[in-house]
C-alpha cells in the first residue's frame, strides 16, 4: 500500500518529549490545568523550587513502580481502598493531553517501560529503504517485509503505484535463495524505527481506550483494553496471518495517560481493504482470550450482541429472581429443556483428564472458533503438494528402508504380550539422530492396534514419553501414572502408587489386567546423580506382577556400559542398532513421500541425497533440503506467471540448481559462517564438544570435561595446550555468539555447557579446514 501519511493528531514539531504526568513531570515543575465541560488542557511550566526531601522520596518510590506490563497494570491500583476515592473520580470523554487530543474509543500506543531510549524519537513517517529520506514523495510499501521505498528510488523506477499485492527486489531475492545485502545508511545518521515496526516487533504495545478520568492528585488515567500480535498468542503467527494484523483481547488494564504515544488506526476487514495511506493503520478481524487461548471473529461477536434470540444467545437460562412469576407452561419448558441439555454429551467431559487415558492434555483441543482457510484458497498445484508432503510433520503412509528393524521390534512386543508375566521385556534402540527410530517404533504400534482390532492378538496399554518434554526426570512417575490411571498427583506419590502396582500387583485402574508397553524416547536425558529413576524403570519389569515392556531410545550406542551395574544388568542384552542412511535409501525415502507427484527431477533427489549421505545420513536434512528447492521453484514459477500471460512459460519441476541454492542457504548460514571464521582454538574448543558429546552421547559436558578433552587432542596432534584460563576466554565468546550455552552463574569447572546447533553444522562447517585438516578425524 502507498505511504501517505494520514491526518495526525500530532505533527511531528509538536511531538518533544514523551509526555508527563503530575506526578511524574520532573523537578521544579509546576502545571496549570484548565477545565471546560468535557474538554481538559494540561500545560507544563518551570520553576526553580527545589522538592523537599519526603517529595524526592516520594517520587523515587513512583519511579520504581512506573513500569509498565500488561499483567501489573491493572494490579497497581488498590481497587478497595479507592471505593470511596473513585466516587471522586471526574470521568472524561474528551481529554487534550500534552498537545494530543485522546478520546474514548479511540486505538493508542502505549510505551512498554518508562526508561525506554528507544520511545525518544518518534517518527510518523517511515524513511525509504533506499535514499534513508521520507520527503513528500509517493511511498510504495513492500507486503512482505513492510519496507518503504520511494518510487524513483526502485531500479526500475516505478511511475505510479501497481495495483495488487507488490514485493521488492529484496524479498524476491530472499525467497529464490539468494544472498540479499540491504543498503546501508550514509556515515553520521542511524535509521529510527517508526512506531509500527517497533509495535510489530513487541517493543511497543496497542490498547483501546475505554473511559478516561481523573483522580483526586490531579493525575490523569484511562482504562484501556489490549491488543497483541500473532506472535504473541499461544498458536504463534499463521499463514493466513497479514503483517500488519493484530488480535483484540479480553485483557483490561488502568494505566496513566503518560504512558500514551500518539494514536493509530485499527480496522475491519472492510475497513483495512479500502485504506491505502498511512504507516500506524492494522487490521483487526479476531479477538483473542487469554485465558482459554482461542480465537473468535469480531463480526460473529458484535453479531451476538446485537442478536439476543439467536441460538447461542443465553436468555432461555435468565430465570425469574420472584419464585411465584413463572407459569405452569414456563416450568415445563424449563424441565424440558434441562433434560435435552443433559442428554447431550458434555464437551467438557469428554476432555476430563479422568476419561483420557494414555493421551496428551493440554490446550490443543480448546478453543472456540477454528480458523478458516485463507479465503484465497484454489487447487493445490504439483509444487505446493510436494511441499506439504516434505514437510517433517507430516506423516508418511510408509516407512521404508526400516523393513528389518521393524520385523525385529514387532517379534520382540508379540513375544512380550504373549508371555502373561512379560519378565524382564527390555528392548534398547540407539542410533545417531535422524535415522527413524522412534518413527519405526510408532509405525509398528499402529500396526499392533489394526491387528488387537481384528482380534489376533491380545490387548495392551501404549505410553509414550518423550525424555525432551520433562521439566526433570522424577516427572516421568507422574507422567506415567497420569496416562495409566487418569488422575494427575506428584511424582513422590506417582512414584509410590506405581510401585504397588508394578511390585505388589494392586490396581490402580480397569485396564491393569493388560499388558504395559513402555516407550521412552531420548532415555539418556533421565540419568540423574544416583540413576534412582533409570533403576526404578527397568527394575519394575523383572517384578512378577508387572506385565511391563520397556523400550528404551537413545542416541549413544555404549548407555548400557555407562550405567552402574545393577541397572545394566536389567537393561538386559536386547539391543537394536539404526544405522546412517546411504544415499541410495536417502532418494527411496524422498521418492516415496513425493509419490504420485510429478513435481522434481530424479538427478535432484539424486544430488540432495548424496549431499546429506556425504555429511550425516540424516533423513530430516534431505527432505528439508528437498523441501526448501520446491519453494525456491514454486515461487520463481509464480513470480513469471504474474509478470506473463502465458503460464507455460515456468519451469514446473524442480531441478539440480534449485537443490544446490536450498543447500547454499541450509549450509551457508551465519552460525555456519562463525564457526568457519572462529579462532583456531575456538575450531579445537568446538571439535572438542563435538567428540564429546559422540563419545558420551550427552548434550551437554562441564567445562572441566571438555579441558580434559581439549587437552588430549592437542596432545595428540602436536598442538600446545592454551591453558584453563585461555580456555575459558574462548568459551565465553563462543557464548557471546550464541554458538555455544553455557549455564549461567559463576565461571567454574563445573560450569554447564551444550552446543546451540546441531553437531552436523559444526562437521560441516570445520571439517574442511585447511589450518587444522586434522580435526576432520574426530568429526
Amino acid at each position: 500500500m502507498p505511504l501517505k501519511t494520514l491526518p495526525k493528531t500530532r505533527r511531528k514539531g509538536e511531538i518533544g518529549e514523551i509526555p508527563k504526568t503530575p506526578k511524574s513531570a520532573g523537578k521544579g515543575k509546576k502545571l496549570k490545568r484548565k477545565e471546560e465541560g468535557n474538554l481538559t488542557e494540561v500545560e507544563v511550566a518551570f520553576s526553580p523550587e527545589t522538592p523537599g526531601q519526603s517529595e524526592t522520596k516520594k517520587r523515587k518510590r513512583d519511579e520504581e513502580s512506573k513500569v509498565v506490563t500488561r499483567s501489573r497494570a491493572s494490579k497497581n491500583v488498590n481497587f478497595e481502598k479507592n471505593k470511596a476515592v473513585s466516587k471522586r473520580r471526574v470521568y472524561y470523554k474528551k481529554v487534550v493531553y500534552d498537545g494530543g487530543e485522546f478520546e474514548v474509543g479511540d486505538n493508542v500506543y502505549v510505551r512498554r517501560r518508562e526508561e525506554a531510549s528507544s520511545d525518544d524519537e518518534l517518527v510518523q513517517v517511515d524513511e525509504c529503504r533506499v535514499c534513508f529520506k521520507s520527503g513528500k514523495s509517493v511511498m510504495i510499501e513492500c507486503d512482505d517485509c513492510l519496507g518503504g521505498f520511494h518510487l524513483k528510488c526502485l531500479k526500475p523506477p516505478l511511475k505510479k503505484v501497481p495495483e495488487g499485492d507488490w514485493i521488492c527486489g529484496f524479498c524476491d531475492a530472499r525467497k529464490l535463495g539468494r544472498e540479499v545485502k540491504l543498503p546501508t545508511p550514509p556515515e553520521g545518521k542511524k535509521r529510527v524505527r517508526t512506531l509500527r515496526e517497533k509495535l510489530l516487533s513487541s517493543d511497543l504495545w496497542a490498547a483501546h481506550i475505554e473511559s478516561i478520568w481523573k483522580e483526586v492528585g490531579g493525575i490523569y488515567w484511562c482504562r484501556v483494553r489490549w491488543y497483541i500480535i500473532p506472535e504473541e498468542t499461544m498458536a504463534g503467527r499463521q499463514p493466513h496471518n497479514l503483517r500488519r494484523e493484530i488480535c483484540r483481547t479480553n485483557d483490561f488494564a488502568d494505566i496513566e495517560m503518560e504512558c500514551i504515544l500518539r494514536h493509530c488506526f485499527v480496522m475491519n476487514p472492510k475497513e483495512y481493504a479500502k485504506a491505502n495511506e498511512g504507516d500506524d493503520v492494522y487490521l483487526c478481524e479476531y479477538e483473542y482470550d487469554i485465558h482459554w487461548h482461542s480465537f473468535k471473529r469480531l463480526a460473529e461477536i458484535d453479531n451476538g450482541e446485537e442478536d439476543d434470540d439467536g441460538a447461542e444467545s443465553d436468555g432461555d437460562w435468565k430465570l425469574s429472581k420472584d419464585p411465584d412469576s413463572d407459569t405452569e407452561e414456563e416450568m415445563d419448558y424449563d424441565e424440558e429443556s434441562i433434560k435435552n441439555i443433559l442428554a447431550k454429551p458434555s464437551r467438557a467431559h469428554e476432555l476430563a483428564a479422568n476419561s483420557q487415558k494414555g493421551r496428551f492434555f493440554g490446550l490443543q483441543k480448546i478453543g472456540v472458533k477454528k480458523i478458516p482457510e485463507h479465503v484465497r484458497c484454489h487447487k493445490q498445484t504439483d509444487l505446493e503438494r510436494a511441499k506439504a508432503a516434505l514437510l517433517l510433520a507430516s506423516l508418511p503412509k510408509s516407512l521404508p528402508c526400516r523393513d528389518k528393524e521393524m520385523l525385529e521390534i514387532t517379534a520382540f512386543i508379540k513375544d512380550a504380550i504373549f508371555d502373561d508375566k512379560c519378565l524382564g521385556r527390555c528392548l534398547y534402540i540407539h542410533g545417531v539422530p535422524g535415522t527413524g527410530k522412534t518413527m519405526s517404533v510408532l509405525a509398528v504400534m499402529r500396526n499392533l492396534r489394526t491387528e488387537v482390532d481384528a482380534g489376533s492378538i491380545r490387548p495392551y496399554s501404549f505410553v509414550e514419553i518423550n525424555g525432551l518434554k520433562l521439566a526433570s526426570p522424577e516427572n516421568i512417575y507422574r507422567v506415567i501414572y497420569e496416562a495409566l490411571s487418569g488422575h494427575r498427583v506428584s511424582w513422590k506419590k506417582a512414584l509410590h502408587l506405581l510401585n504397588e502396582r508394578f511390585s505388589e500387583g494392586k490396581k490402580i485402574g480397569k485396564e491393569d489386567d493388560k499388558p504395559c508397553i513402555l516407550l521412552i524416547d531420548e532415555l539418556d536425558l533421565l540419568l540423574t546423580r544416583n540413576q534412582s529413576v533409570l533403576y526404578n524403570i527397568l527394575d519394575w519389569p523383572t517384578k512378577p506382577h508387572s506385565k511391563l515392556v520397556v523400550i528404551g531410545i537413545a542416541n549413544t550406542m555404549d548407555l548400557p556400559e555407562k550405567l552402574l551395574p545393577r541397572i545394566s544388568s536389567r537393561m538386559g542384552i536386547e539391543r537394536l542398532c539404526f544405522g546412517p542412511y546411504n544415499y541410495q535409501q536417502l532418494q527411496e525415502i524422498v521418492s516415496s513421500r513425493l509419490k504420485g507427484i510429478n513435481a522434481f527431477k530424479e538427478q535432484a533427489i539424486e544430488y540432495a541425497s548424496r549431499k546429506v549421505a556425504a555429511i550425516s545420513g540424516d533423513a530430516r536434512r534431505a527432505l528439508e533440503i528437498c523441501r526448501r528447492a520446491a519453494e525456491i521453484t514454486d515461487y520463481r514459477l509464480k513470480k513469471l506467471i504474474s509478470n506473463s500471460n502465458n503460464a507455460s512459460q515456468g519451469k514446473s519441476l524442480v531441478g539440480m540448481a534449485e537443490v544446490e541454492a536450498a543447500i547454499q542457504e541450509m549450509f551457508q548460514a551465519p552460525h555456519i559462517q562463525v564457526m568457519k571464521t572462529s579462532s583456531r582454538l575456538g575450531k579445537i574448543f568446538l571439535t572438542a564438544m563435538v567428540y564429546e558429546l559422540y563419545k558420551t552421547g550427552m548434550g551437554e559436558t562441564t567445562f572441566e570435561k571438555l579441558a580434559m578433552t581439549v587437552s588430549c587432542l592437542c596432545t595428540s596432534n602436536g598442538e600446545a595446550f592454551p591453558g584453563h584460563d585461555m580456555l575459558l576466554k574462548i568459551g565465553c565468546k563462543l557464548g557471546e555468539c550464541r554458538i555455544v550455552l553455557c549455564e549461567s552463574g559463576a565461571k567454574h569447572r563445573l560450569q554447564k555447557l551444550q552446543l546451540n546447533f546441531p553437531s552436523d553444522d559444526v562437521a560441516f562447517a570445520l571439517k574442511d579446514s585447511k589450518e587444522l585438516p586434522w580435526l576432520a578425524k574426530y568429526l
